[in-house]
């Protein structure tokens, strides 16, 4: 098992996310035999002793990990957990040198506001120093607001952390399917032929939710949309999708091709935002049989809030591989269905051999990477129908990406594991960072002005979006699997 002589120091131990997803994680591996880290040390404000915070992360896994929650583990992992309050100034982390031997990780489980902070007060503690073994901090999304603070926080971590410590988590890219999305590309000789411009017309990246803000609020508001989803996880999609084969499997290759396709981006024009980019705000409306209001009558969100809970941007790569091929993604809160998908639409074929038959017109053959609400590859193709006369039907040739019998792991195990084992592939480097912010300025930018337009809860989200596609483009509907 590797990593077992690891501490773990989660700071903001006592919030949301260590309860959520971060400690069923753990809790996960550790049953598996995974990962047993020697020690587990949360810190946070509340005044809270060992006990009390043992008793909290017990119900936390009886709710979030009930499937998995057996006393016997528990207890053996309860063990292991230390708590210490404080406040994120150096003199009070000092405290947790006592606490920390060997290698470690510092996970930042903190309102992204703090994270800056927070790296810089454990350097001053000199807890990055790897004088008895290496020091890793977890940094979770988002990476900044907006390019100038973006730029910021990384000037602030590197004041004492070397980029070799710092893992950006971006969960989307621990979820296997996505994962996937490079094994299926790269280890299929078919796929690769067909991959660029020359067969290719449009890819859209959609990740639909139907849920609202959940508790989010303070963060929400002042985020939105392309700040919350389209900046990061979708931007990982989309760079997961257009990069160029790499020679070899190797964690800056991967990111070095990545960020080649962030720099390949044509510039959005500032002056001409509206046929590039499209934001909605949810009004009331009715999700899946209940009636939910507006979003400015959600508790606490000001009546007059601009924030947009629907984002969609138009990409277009310029490279040979991909010229002229726009890339749309979209996505937004209180839609149709919960539903994420890749789908790549490729070009009709040529007409000439069924002119003037039935045939004449079929839509265009598309790959969908389906990740909500089942993790499947489906390829819609054409084939003929049964009878007398020549008519075609559409097929769906599918391949569910889980078998019944195979385990299913979250995202938090399988980035864990990778900060364990030093594994960098799938976090993000700085300049990733700096230049997906790039590519949206001009975005940004312009939202500073106007308002987003409203959207009945329950639908497709705003019209809008439409006036970003090119002629001929069409969005696929949201949640219908057996759409072609």
């Amino acid at each position: 098992m590797e990593g077992n002589d690891v501490t773990l120091v989660i700071l903001g131990a006592t919030g949301d996310l260590t309860r959520r997803l971060l400690m069923p994680a753990i809790y996960r591996l550790f049953v598996r035999a995974q990962w047993q880290p020697r020690h587990i040390v949360g810190y946070g404000r509340s005044e809270w002793t060992d006990e009390r915070f043992r008793e909290h992360l017990e119900k936390s896994l009886k709710e979030f990990a009930r499937e998995d929650f057996e006393r016997k583990s528990w207890k053996e992992l309860a063990a292991r957990l230390t708590y210490r309050p404080g406040e994120l100034h150096a003199e009070h982390l000092q405290g947790l040198a006592e606490l920390v031997e060997g290698p470690a990780i510092f996970y930042l489980a903190l309102p992204p506001g703090l994270f800056g902070e927070a790296a810089e007060a454990l350097g001053q503690a000199g807890l990055h120093r790897e004088d008895d073994g290496w020091r890793r901090i977890v940094i979770e999304k988002p990476f900044g607001s907006d390019l100038e603070s973006a730029l910021a926080l990384h000037r602030q971590i590197h004041r004492y952390w070397q980029e070799s410590q710092v893992y950006r988590i971006d969960h989307y890219l621990g979820k296997e399917t996505v994962q996937n999305l490079m094994v299926f590309r790269f280890a299929n000789r078919f796929i690769e032929p067909v991959w660029n411009a020359a067969h290719v017309e449009q890819v859209q990246i959609t990740v639909a939710e139907t849920l609202g803000l959940e508790g989010r609020w303070r963060y929400y508001d002042q985020a939105g949309a392309l700040r919350d989803m389209l900046q990061n996880h979708l931007m990982q999609l989309f760079t997961l999708t257009a990069m160029e084969p790499p020679a070899v499997w190797h964690p800056e290759v991967l990111r070095d091709h990545k960020v080649e396709v962030l720099r390949a981006v044509r510039p959005i024009p500032e002056t001409a935002v509206e046929r590039f980019a499209a934001r909605g705000q949810y009004a009331a409306g009715t999700v899946q049989g209940q009636q939910v209001p507006g979003y400015r009558e959600e508790p606490n969100i000001p009546r007059d809030s601009r924030t947009e809970t629907f984002a969609a941007v138009k990409f277009f790569v310029d490279t040979w591989r991909w010229k002229g091929v726009p890339f749309y993604l979209r996505s937004g809160k209180r839609l149709r269905a919960d539903y994420s998908e890749v789908a790549i639409g490729f070009r009709e074929v040529p007409t000439h051999l069924f002119r003037q038959t039935p045939l004449e017109g079929l839509s265009a053959n598309w790959l969908i990477f389906r990740l909500k609400p089942s993790e499947c590859i489906d390829l819609y193709a054409w084939a003929r129908a049964p009878g007398l006369q020549l008519n075609a039907r559409h097929l769906v040739l599918s391949a569910p990406f889980r078998q019944d019998d195979e385990p299913e792991f979250s995202a938090y195990e399988q980035l864990l594991l990778d900060v364990v084992r030093g594994d960098r592939t799938h976090f993000l480097r700085h300049d990733e960072v700096e230049w997906a912010w790039r590519v949206l300025d001009p975005v940004l930018k312009a939202w500073q002005h106007g308002a987003p337009e409203p959207y009945a809860a329950g639908g497709e989200g705003p019209t809008g979006q439409h006036r970003i596609l090119e002629p001929g483009h069409v969005w696929r509907p949201i949640g219908k699997l057996d759409n072609p």
